[in-house]
């Protein structure tokens, strides 16, 4: 039955076999279900006012819920009655949220080499002292998956209070902050003067970091350039390309492996990670503590053939990004989607980078809150 319209807001309301169907200003028409709404409920008995988390069972109060009328107030709001007695207000912004949900953080920008040309480039001391200036900072970190950062002090430790500035250090058996530089007797690649093809790092743990900062002290030998690749923008030109392939890579599991004096770190993943429709949430790549897949011959050569095709597009020079850390540069990146290696370099001279490993809810939960 429908009671009521108004001038702005929820213009009419109907009420049907448990489903709510209402006329939102602009003349956009939603459906919901009444077990929907009635878990919905915005009230300050059923919500926290704060954190505005559910204050009651779910599994309690919807088995017997019925609605019993639904109206339009004046002032535009969808009103629902119940059979237990109990009333819910929706305002025209809460039905619009639930029927056409804002995304949890920013849609990812897939980036090719051109970006090079003008990478994201933010100043610490406004980051570090000034709102505006660290809203901007992180949404660039949150659609592009990397920024850059000059004027870091170039201090033992800076990386982690930078990475303060937006949530917590992750800490590893690396440690809190672990350092990147020449070491004679090194047992990780990258403390050598080798290239490192673009990897993410740290595949063999569960939870991955899903943040990685590198903070340069020192660049005093020839070489060493940072190189980044947008692996969203790799799959989506696999995916165009070569469907098959991708879909293999996104299926099939590969034991990812790291041990040392102190740790014996091993987990199953796919290369790839796809979310329901589809798109790509998060790649695991490294070539050196890669195992191999698991299966009959024919699916391990479809599974190279498909590896093989993605390592191609990763080593194409129209895909990445290279750029000198200088000291007081650092580079903030989601570690689940891009892809860093460097240059090999002279060991001649000083290079020394710091890091540090971060989370991205805190990233995009402090730049929610930035932006309500």
């Amino acid at each position: 039955m429908t009671l009521s319209t108004a001038e702005a807001g929820v213009r009419e309301a109907a009420l049907e076999d448990g489903v709510v169907s209402a006329v939102l200003a602009g003349g956009r028409r939603v459906e919901l279900h009444q077990l929907a709404l009635r878990d919905l409920c915005p009230c300050p008995e059923c919500r926290h006012p704060v954190s505005g988390q559910r204050l009651f069972e779910s599994a309690r109060v919807l088995s017997d819920t019925r609605a019993n009328a639904v109206a339009v107030s004046d002032e535009g709001t969808l009103l629902l009655e119940w059979e237990d007695g109990h009333r819910s207000i929706f305002t025209p912004d809460v039905l619009a949220e639930v029927t056409h949900a804002r995304p949890a953080a920013p849609k990812p920008v897939v980036w090719s080499a051109p970006l090079g040309r003008t990478p994201p480039r933010h100043d610490w001391e406004a980051v570090a002292t000034d709102a505006f200036a660290l809203r901007a900072w992180l949404r660039d970190a949150a659609a592009l998956g990397f920024t850059l950062l000059s004027g870091v002090p170039v201090d033992p430790g800076s990386v982690a209070e930078v990475a303060q500035r937006f949530g917590a250090v992750r800490e590893t058996n690396y440690g809190r902050v672990f350092d990147v530089r020449v070491d004679v007797g090194a047992t990780n690649l990258a403390d050598t003067a080798l290239p490192l093809s673009p990897h993410t790092d740290n595949p063999y743990r569960r939870p991955t970091p899903t943040l990685q900062l590198l903070h340069c002290l020192a660049s005093e030998v020839g070489g060493g350039e940072t190189v980044l690749v947008d692996g969203f923008a790799v799959v989506e030109r696999l995916r165009r390309d070569s469907p098959d392939r991708l879909a293999l890579l996104a299926r099939t599991s590969i034991r990812y492996a790291y041990r040392d004096a102190d740790a014996e770190l091993a987990t199953d993943v796919s290369v790839v990670t796809l979310d329901a429709d589809g798109s790509p949430v998060a790649l695991h790549l490294n070539n050196r503590s890669k195992g191999v897949p698991v299966g009959t011959p024919e699916l391990v050569a479809d599974w190279y053939d498909a590896y093989l095709a993605l390592l191609a597009l990763v080593d194409d020079p129209v895909q990445q990004v290279a750029f000198r850390l200088e000291p007081g540069d650092l580079v903030l990146f989601d570690n689940e989607r891009i892809l860093h290696g460097r240059t090999g370099f002279s060991s001649a001279g000083a290079r020394h980078l710091q890091g540090c490993y971060a989370d991205r809810d805190g990233l995009l939960s402090t730049l929610a809150v930035l932006e309500r």
